[in-house]
């Protein structure tokens, strides 16, 4: 079934269904939420990228008394309980709200976020600033609240907000409302990241409280997030309530897909021979009794499979977040959380008490709330081996490959940043001086500082003597075709004319440090390591290393083979080299140099008006930066020339003004062009305007490319301020 179109990055039921997109049939979640609701509220919490917006979505499309769903529902399992859907399907007015875009770096950018996303539901609920049914007092605050120009909205209406379009829905329809919260909890991870909780709380707790509480006005409502907040931060007074978490679920299987269900994807697309690696990457989580494969990868990798056959897998879930809680947990780190993520990258478990009830501002108050956002998050899952345990601690361990390489990851990022700030002279010294005792010292109290994973062996240490020198701004080939084999490390010291090749090899006892140091010293005679730049290099150093856990045993190699191999070649040629260089040198500066102007290096800090950078890439060139201003923000850039052209926004239905759902907005911040800038991979268009060729006026469609910034490393990222917008 190579035809089959797989719903990768979709998100909105209805686009997935009438498009016709692969379906993991997920419907009976309904069934279970009717059938077993005990609450008027129901909170289900999972890791991101598990299917809670889509999920939500199909409840919205099958509740939803505007709609006609039958057909998108059709063929699917709900549909066989005639007498459910009779009763259920666009039956009730339905409310849907996702908080997922709320964000700012201070709280007024963020509660215009939010007063923009009442605002477009507003819009979309328009019709109930003209019914007859609705009480006028309220009628003014949905126009003010519909209003997305009124700069001047109050916090207290914005607070309000919800409550008085389920009122008004109610009266309007005569029917009590559901409502549907998706990521109610983004605005507050966003604000404890951004320092501005106490205030976004406030906001929160009140909107949630007045929503949820003892509202005559309300079906039930079902809620979704990350974490679970404490009850008594934001759902206080808030009765007749349950939580469905990966801890205590009755909700397995709809969020997740389930091995059988895996395999019938594979069946289904003729992929059945990948069943193994998918499983080894993208499964693992154990969520209350069953396991289940993060969707998102699946179909990702499933997606890839079809274009590339040979492709490996990759980690497609990081690209999602920027994962810095794990950095922070490694920064936080005393002797004993190190020792327990060094067993779990290990491939061992812990032993850890979950604390399920928390609260953002104090997430990093203790180890024990450290381990438990681990695992309410998806980076760590329960092992289903696990014995019952009487201090009521749960056994953790990491689900799969693909979240192993996100911690291996942040740890190298972690280490390479903590590396740098040690005074690593003598260890620079001790390599091109050939001071292998030195080397040893040196690089066994680096090994002492960072967190290691023993179970892979040397491609550890081939990380860890990477990063190591790469951070140095030395020049790093690693694994690269040398002589008659691959040497595991070459650093070069182009100044100097020198080039030092490591060969490591991983001890199983300490006792076998001394000889399997002397076994990599052989290899590099063996397989003629060094030969390659006899004739481009001055010196040839080459070492052999071993290493067991945090210890290591660094010899030099002396023999003839590869001891000294440039010297005796004689002095013309080295002069010769030498003027080269210079000459290279010389005509680089004068090339770059433009007139009047200079180009220099964007992390020097020394930027002044009218030089020129070159930073991140766009469709593989390297872009070209003039600075043309400076503020209190720093270096305004401006690129050297036009990259490309693209429509600045899409038109969209949802507002009165017939230039809007013509031509799209005129607002920056609301603009597709803005959001396509300011996104990395695959950009995320649902609840947008959307640039496909068929929703613009004329050229310039970008659905389908990845984001602006997708080019730009992590160390280029970091050169870019964010700022508030400036109006002209």
């Amino acid at each position: 079934m190579n035809n089959v179109k797989l719903p990768v990055g979709i998100s909105d039921f209805h686009k997935l269904r009438q498009n016709e997109y692969y379906y993991v049939d997920k419907t009976n979640l309904i069934k279970e939420l009717l059938e077993s609701r005990i609450a008027e509220v129901t909170l289900i919490t999972r890791p991101r990228r598990f299917g809670k917006t889509i999920g939500m979505s199909m409840l919205a499309y099958f509740f939803d008394i505007r709609k006609d769903s039958r057909k998108l529902f059709e063929d699917l399992k709900i549909s066989r309980d005639i007498e459910l859907c009779q009763k259920w399907m666009n039956q009730y007015p339905t409310l849907f709200i996702s908080f997922k875009d709320v964000d700012g770096l201070n709280f007024q950018s963020a509660l215009k976020m939010l007063r923009n996303q009442i605002s477009w539901i507003c819009n979309e609920h328009d019709y109930l600033s003209d019914s007859d049914k609705v009480n006028e007092n309220d009628k003014k605050i949905f126009l003010k609240l519909q209003d997305i120009s009124e700069e001047n909205l109050s916090e207290d209406l914005i607070k309000i907000s919800v409550a008085t379009i389920i009122r008004m829905m109610n009266a309007h329809y005569g029917k009590p409302v559901i409502l549907l919260l998706d990521e109610y909890d983004v605005p507050l991870a966003k604000a404890s990241s951004n320092g501005y909780y106490k205030e976004m709380l406030d906001v929160m707790k009140t909107m949630m409280s007045t929503s949820l509480k003892d509202n005559s006005h309300l079906q039930f409502a079902v809620v979704t997030g990350c974490l679970k907040i404490a009850k008594e931060s934001i759902f206080t007074g808030t009765n007749n309530f349950i939580s469905d978490t990966i801890i205590a679920t009755h909700l397995n299987e709809y969020f997740g897909f389930t091995d059988q269900e895996v395999k019938d994807i594979l069946k289904d697309i003729g992929l059945q021979e990948h069943f193994k690696e998918i499983k080894e990457w993208y499964d693992g989580y154990n969520f209350g009794k069953i396991d289940v494969y993060c969707p998102w990868d699946v179909m990702n990798y499933v997606r890839d499979l079809r274009i590339d056959p040979d492709m490996k897998p990759a980690s497609y879930w990081k690209n999602t977040s920027d994962n810095a809680i794990i950095r922070s947990f490694i920064d936080y780190a005393g002797s004993g959380i190190q020792k327990k993520m060094e067993k779990l990258m290990a491939g061992d478990t812990i032993d850890q008490k979950i604390e399920e009830n928390l609260t953002y501002d104090y997430l990093h108050s203790s180890e024990e709330n450290f381990w438990s956002i681990l695992y309410l998050t998806g980076y760590l899952t329960r092992d289903k081996e696990e014995k019952e345990s009487a201090d009521g601690k749960i056994t953790l361990k990491i689900p799969n490959k693909e979240i192993r390489e996100i911690f291996e990851t942040t740890v190298q990022d972690w280490f390479s940043d903590t590396a740098k700030l040690q005074d690593r002279k003598h260890l620079f010294d001790a390599v091109w001086n050939g001071d292998e005792q030195t080397l040893t010292q040196e690089i066994s109290r680096l090994l002492r500082i960072t967190i290691s994973y023993h179970d892979y062996r040397e491609d550890f240490y081939h990380a860890f003597l990477a990063g190591i020198f790469a951070g140095a701004g030395y020049s790093v080939e690693s694994n690269k075709e040398h002589g008659e084999g691959r040497s595991d490390l070459v650093i070069f010291n182009e100044c100097e004319g020198k080039v030092a090749v490591f060969e490591a090899k991983y001890s199983k006892e300490v006792k076998k440090l001394e000889e399997d140091c002397e076994k990599a010293i052989q290899q590099i005679d063996h397989r003629m390591y060094a030969k390659e730049f006899e004739d481009s290099y001055d010196e040839v150093i080459c070492y052999g290393i071993s290493f067991y856990k945090k210890r290591c045993v660094v010899k030099r190699d002396v023999s003839s083979s590869s001891e000294n191999m440039r010297k005796g070649k004689g002095m013309k040629k080295r002069i010769i080299s030498k003027i080269l260089t210079l000459l290279v040198v010389f005509s680089m500066v004068f090339t770059l140099l433009p007139v009047n102007n200079k180009i220099v290096h964007a992390g020097d800090g020394k930027v002044n008006i009218g030089d020129y950078i070159y930073l991140g890439t766009y469709q593989g060139k390297k872009i070209k930066w003039r600075c043309i201003g400076e503020d209190s923000n720093g270096k305004l850039m401006l690129s050297d020339q036009i990259l490309c052209k693209k429509s600045y926004d899409a038109k969209y239905s949802g507002y009165k003004n017939y230039i809007r759902s013509e031509r799209g907005s005129n607002r920056w911040t609301e603009s597709a062009l803005r959001h396509w800038m300011n996104s990395a991979g695959e950009v995320d268009w649902s609840n947008r305007s959307v640039p496909s060729a068929a929703n613009l006026d004329g050229e310039g469609a970008y659905d389908e490319e990845h984001g602006f910034l997708s080019s730009f490393t992590d160390s280029e990222l970091q050169c870019v301020k964010t700022v508030t917008q400036k109006h002209i």
